[in-house]
């Protein structure tokens, strides 16, 4: 183990301080700067390349890479186009409707399924559905990124933030539906998410563009089924089949994972691995994709981001800073845990909106770790940090990689730089609204029934 010299110490805060900028600025790819970050710390003697190897928790590793196997296939099977066109079908051709629907859509997928890849299955689809009812790309394809990075951490497949706190704390995939005796993250995003839902309806949506007066894509009367030259079916219903079984399969099977008693990684890398078993041993009687487009289509950067970012924590930990954080705020949260969860969640909002949120994410989960270990209440802690940092995330490109995708696809099919200022008109309206709701709904239920303890 490498013992941190002064010198260390202070060239460590330095490197640490400098990935993250590096990040935030985009001044070279966060991947890159992250993978850079790490290597600056073992050559300049803040850990070894082992301890860098450790710091990385390969089970969340294992989680993203297999989950994201799974989910291509899914993509491949027909079923967001199915569901797209269904979307529009039930809508009656209403655009405001439809977008909320399609937006749900999203977010429900997203509670399974990385948000990035739930953007890229899904705008593709809505394009030429939005293009049908004459309404404009832009809110609908950020409507469709905003749900999806919304309800990532309602469970614990969905994103980062919540296999990190996985990671850290230990949690299991029931308590982010019910955890000691109280709703935990599943009821109550959701709840929000609905809520937020009816507000950006309010807000955008109740008028459809184009079509003043009258739903756009309806007929005259306003009631007749809506009239759409697209077709609701699913090329290969066996492989649809075989994918959507193995894909609740794997789900059901981490969900039971303390009755397996195998870690979450292992299970999910098993599913993926059995499904890719079946497809490919059924290959010449399915109509599928090959292998290799399905790697190509893994978000690799990504992955060597988040190994980045783990090994660079792990080395920032040496330093104890984040220990004496701790040690210096226990007695505010101990003495008021109302006004120090407020503190955390109303500073969290605004700082994940141009710092990306999962290295803000982890960070501070080592610090209410720490805290814990102190007597601090941690879970409301926790719970605050995680859905802060992941509804504040909205708020603009840097916090969230996922918006960044989203704001690309309407780019190039627009074919013009959407402004900053109505980026910001949905994004701020979206962000604020969650936040609000959000925050009241965790205060009452996780909050104030600790407060007193």
């Amino acid at each position: 183990m490498v013992e941190m010299t002064d010198f260390t110490f202070w060239i460590t805060i330095a490197i640490f301080a400098a990935t993250i900028l590096a990040v935030v600025t985009s001044i070279i790819d966060s991947s890159v700067a992250a993978v850079l970050g790490v290597l600056a710390m073992v050559w300049m003697g803040t850990m070894t390349e082992q301890e860098a190897f450790n710091a990385v928790d390969w089970n969340v590793m294992a989680i993203l890479v297999s989950i994201w196997i799974i989910a291509g296939y899914l993509g491949k099977t027909g079923i967001p186009e199915w569901l797209s066109i269904k979307a529009l079908v039930v809508s009656g051709g209403h655009g405001g409707l439809l977008v909320m629907i399609l937006s749900m859509l999203a977010g429900i997928i997203s509670l399974v399924v990385d948000n990035v890849v739930v953007i890229l299955m899904m705008a593709p689809v809505a394009i030429p559905i939005v293009r049908h009812l004459n309404m404009p790309l832009a809110p609908v394809i950020l409507m469709i990124g905003f749900s999806s990075n919304f309800m990532g951490t309602a469970l614990l497949l969905g994103d980062l933030p919540p296999q990190m706190l996985h990671s850290v704390s230990g949690i299991e995939f029931m308590e982010f539906i019910w955890q000691d005796g109280r709703p935990s993250s599943f009821p109550i995003l959701m709840i929000t998410f609905v809520i937020t839902l009816g507000v950006m309806y309010l807000f955008g949506f109740r008028t459809p563009a184009g079509a003043p007066g009258k739903s756009a894509g309806t007929k005259a009367n306003g009631n007749a089924p809506v009239d759409t030259p697209f077709e609701a079916n699913i090329p290969d219903k066996l492989f649809a089949t075989i994918v959507v079984t193995g894909f609740f399969a794997t789900i059901i099977a981490m969900a039971l994972r303390e009755h397996l008693g195998f870690p979450l990684g292992f299970i999910a890398l098993t599913g993926a691995m059995l499904l890719i078993m079946v497809v490919e041993g059924m290959g010449h009687r399915l109509k599928k994709p090959e292998f290799e487009e399905i790697l190509q289509e893994l978000d690799w950067r990504a992955i060597f981001f988040y190994i980045g970012l783990f090994a660079l924590v792990g080395g920032f930990e040496k330093t104890h800073l984040l220990q004496d954080l701790a040690n210096y705020l226990a007695p505010l949260f101990q003495d008021n845990l109302i006004a120090g969860a407020s503190l955390l969640y109303w500073l969290t909002v605004p700082i994940v909106g141009v710092v990306e949120h999962d290295a803000y994410i982890l960070t501070f989960l080592y610090m209410i770790r720490d805290l814990g270990e102190q007597g601090v209440q941690a879970w409301p802690l926790y719970w605050m940090l995680v859905w802060s940092g992941t509804l504040g995330s909205n708020l603009t490109i840097a916090g969230a990689p996922a918006l960044y995708v989203a704001l690309n696809i309407v780019e190039r099919e627009d074919r013009r730089k959407v402004p900053i200022k109505e980026f910001l008109k949905w994004s701020i309206t979206f962000t604020i609204a969650a936040s609000f709701v959000c925050f009241v709904l965790g205060m009452l239920i996780w909050v104030l029934p600790f407060a007193g303890q």
